[in-house]
């Protein structure tokens, strides 16, 4: 059975025509389903959960990177069985301003095109990253597709959000958000541990932890993370120069990030963060805020995303 989850509020000026093709194109195929639509941050969490619980093996969401990663989050926390979890078939029609899960799948604004995908496409098992960290004592846990980001990662999106209010949804949020961030940060210092092994302990200026390249709006952050490889590929920069930001910024999108030398390169199934004040994250572009230390879990294979 198909659940459609949408969120209006992702890409407003092409959303009348959108989801009148796809009702069409649903009625033509004898498809049927039922959908829901968003309310607030966080609802499509909600709408996820209660679609699996009711038996729902296929969900199609039609929002941004934050509305697949509130779906993927209320996936893997319905009342379900692992078994079953991993058999259900996720899809998006990209509609957000970011787009970095589907950029790597090759899925772009044309909604007909990513719909073709998504009813005739191949179902690919991915991993799903999981944020575990204690709340009061009691262990909390957030879910994540595409990555999770520290240090300037996270202020980022904060400034991109904020930008949106004043030139609208853009690519270029991300880019100057990028630059007020850089500019206000102030880097912390962390215990990085992956794998069990001490990786790095030095001050933290930003670290990506993806299980897919793209981050940010385009910018290919990791390179040779692969959705299905069963592990993390991230990386840790320190405190920067200017000198060394300068030398940064002709790569953010050319993929050669990791390529100079002060960037740590990052592989593992599980990543452990500590420090013992407030952090801020981002996951999937979605702002989460907690008291470190933290672990950051791969879960192969968790369920299967068609394109």
């Amino acid at each position: 059975m198909l659940g459609i989850i949408i969120n209006p509020k992702s890409g407003k000026r092409a959303f009348r025509a959108q989801h009148v093709y796809l009702f069409r194109l649903l009625r033509q195929r004898h498809e049927p389903f039922t959908y829901r639509v968003t309310q607030y941050a966080g609802h499509a969490i909600e709408l996820a959960r209660e679609l699996v619980e009711r038996g729902y093996d296929e969900i199609l969401v039609l929002g941004g990177d934050g509305t697949l990663s509130e779906a993927v989050n209320g996936i893997m926390t319905a009342k379900t069985d692992a078994a079953q979890r991993s058999r259900i078939q996720l899809g998006l029609m990209p509609r957000g301003t970011g787009n970095d899960w589907g950029r790597y799948w090759g899925l772009t604004k044309d909604y007909k095109e990513s719909l073709r995908r998504f009813f005739e496409g191949k179902g690919v098992p991915v991993d799903v990253g999981c944020v575990s960290y204690c709340r009061n004592g009691v262990e909390q846990k957030h879910y994540f597709i595409n990555s999770v980001g520290f240090g300037v990662d996270p202020l980022t999106c904060q400034k991109a959000e904020t930008l949106k209010y004043y030139i609208g949804s853009h690519h270029v949020n991300y880019l100057f958000g990028l630059i007020a961030a850089v500019v206000q940060h102030k880097a912390k210092h962390v215990v990085l541990k992956v794998d069990g092994k001490e990786l790095v302990n030095d001050l933290l200026f930003t670290m990506n932890i993806a299980n897919g390249p793209y981050s940010g709006g385009g910018i290919k952050q990791n390179p040779d993370a692969d959705p299905s490889d069963g592990v993390f590929h991230g990386m840790f920069v320190k405190k920067p120069t200017f000198g060394q930001i300068l030398k940064a910024l002709p790569n953010l999108f050319n993929g050669k990030l990791t390529d100079l030398p002060f960037i740590y390169p990052i592989v593992g199934k599980e990543i452990e963060v500590g420090y013992r004040k407030h952090l801020m994250i981002e996951a999937d572009g979605i702002l989460e805020h907690f008291v470190a230390p933290c672990k950051v879990t791969c879960i192969e294979k968790a369920v299967v995303f068609r394109s």
